[in-house]
């Protein structure tokens, strides 16, 4: 399939407005949209078929569909750009490399919940992808292509950037919204959802970056051709995100057709150093573990559920046979005990109690017995906190017990790691290591 949204990304200045009007039809779909009742716009996204790239994969117009029409409230588009899952750096290359797709389909996202005002709320380490997304908005407003009276059309519709602080649980819909409203970013309890009561207690969509950007092509291509992309609800182009121990680590844009082994044996050269793969985490780190042998399956979202585990963020994380995965579960533990947001308890106290059993582990101090905790504690974590931080949390120490429980074992036997890596002979990291 020919790259969609990534076609033009590594041509200089591809994130200037000239190159996006004169190679993308720039701002062709939201003059198309506008020229549509917003309701058929948003028949147009259902038929279609696209589905969030955030990582619940929910059909988005669907999601239009419950914005609360009957209210005299404002509405409001809430762009994710909040990219922060492990593995995930998709999103960074749209708003780098091609700001004004996502701008086009911030508005026309606005046009079809009649919203006025859209937020694109980027992560805060982002900070010179806002400087390049804030230059750009400017050249659109002065353009008249964002703003009072856009393109001539009678229509006002504003983009606001607004960067966070750095937590990780702002990518969460709710704790987003918490967070644009100048509060700590934490989640609510829903229902009300966001569609009914969201940003300012007003009927509010929250789209992710890469959703938001394939509606231009939508407007201009139409929904047939959308969906005809890829495999029956699974429809347009899908960009993943490759890394860790594989040759060429990197964005890649394609069909959901494609296989996670080509994804990784294909655009992304195989696994480096002539090692052999070893384990495969499809969605972001927040999801269960794949091995070799389930790979030549679609990267889709509705195939890598059937195989077991989640396409989430589709950042495909590659570890070699050569990685320890106490290690590996004890490392993803760091991050998500750090990140907690501290609301719910299960995860506040719960991740950190995860993390001191694997490190004791790790280190070569562990008992058997530890590894019925550690099942236990994970258990009273999943499905007991108001996010899916919790379910996040509890999932590396369960999934690499489910498929390395030999690993685990050998750690708490011997006292050390009898995993072979090039890296552990150069002494580098500490603990069993």
């Amino acid at each position: 399939m020919e790259p969609v949204l990534t076609k033009y990304i590594r041509e200089p200045h591809s994130y200037a407005l000239d190159f996006y009007l004169k190679k993308h039809q720039g701002y062709e779909g939201l003059r198309r949209a506008l020229a549509m009742e917003p309701n058929a716009l948003i028949d147009m996204v259902k038929a279609s078929g696209l589905r969030g790239r955030g990582g619940a994969g929910f059909p988005t117009g669907m999601k239009w569909g419950f914005v609360d029409q009957k209210t005299d409230k404002p509405k409001y588009i809430c762009c994710n750009a909040d990219e922060s899952e492990p593995g995930t750096f998709k999103d960074h290359v749209l708003m780098e490399r091609n700001p004004h797709l996502l701008f086009e389909g911030c508005l026309i996202g606005c046009w079809a919940i009649r919203a006025k005002v859209a937020y694109i709320y980027i992560r805060g380490e982002f900070y010179h992808v806002q400087r390049i997304m804030e230059a750009e908005l400017k050249k659109a407003y002065a353009e008249g292509y964002a703003g009072k009276n856009i393109m001539g059309s009678g229509w006002d519709c504003d983009i606001v950037i607004h960067r966070g602080a750095g937590a990780y649980e702002a990518g969460e819909e709710t704790a987003l919204i918490e967070s644009l409203e100048g509060k700590r970013a934490q989640p609510r309890i829903k229902p009300p959802f966001p569609a009914v009561s969201g940003l300012y207690d007003c009927p509010t969509a929250v789209n992710n970056v890469e959703t938001l950007c394939n509606l231009p092509p939508i407007v201009l291509n139409g929904a047939e051709w959308f969906a005809g992309l890829g495999p029956e609800k699974n429809g347009g182009p899908k960009l993943y995100c490759v890394s860790g121990h594989v040759q060429k680590p990197g964005v890649y844009e394609a069909s959901m057709h494609v296989t996670l082994k080509d994804l990784i044996y294909g655009h992304a050269g195989g696994i480096r150093g002539g090692h052999q793969l070893k384990a495969v985490i499809p969605g972001g780190s927040s999801v269960p573990i794949l091995l070799p042998d389930q790979l030549d399956i679609p990267a889709s979202f509705d195939a890598v559920v059937n195989a077991g585990s989640m396409l989430g963020s589709a950042g495909i994380i590659v570890m070699d046979e050569t990685t320890c995965m106490v290690w590996a579960a004890m490392n993803l533990m760091h991050f998500y005990k750090h990140e907690s947001c501290g609301k719910c308890t299960p995860c506040r106290e719960g991740g950190d109690w995860l993390y001191k059993i694997l490190a004791k582990i790790e280190r070569g101090d562990g008992e058997l017995r530890d590894l019925d905790l550690l099942t236990s504690v994970a258990n009273n974590i999943a499905g007991k906190t108001l996010c899916a931080f919790g379910d996040a949390e509890a999932t590396p120490p369960l999934t690499t017990l489910k498929h390395f429980r030999a690993e685990y074992e050998a750690h708490i036997r011997e006292g050390r790691c009898t995993v072979g890596a090039d890296w552990r002979a150069r002494g580098t990291v500490a603990a069993a290591h």
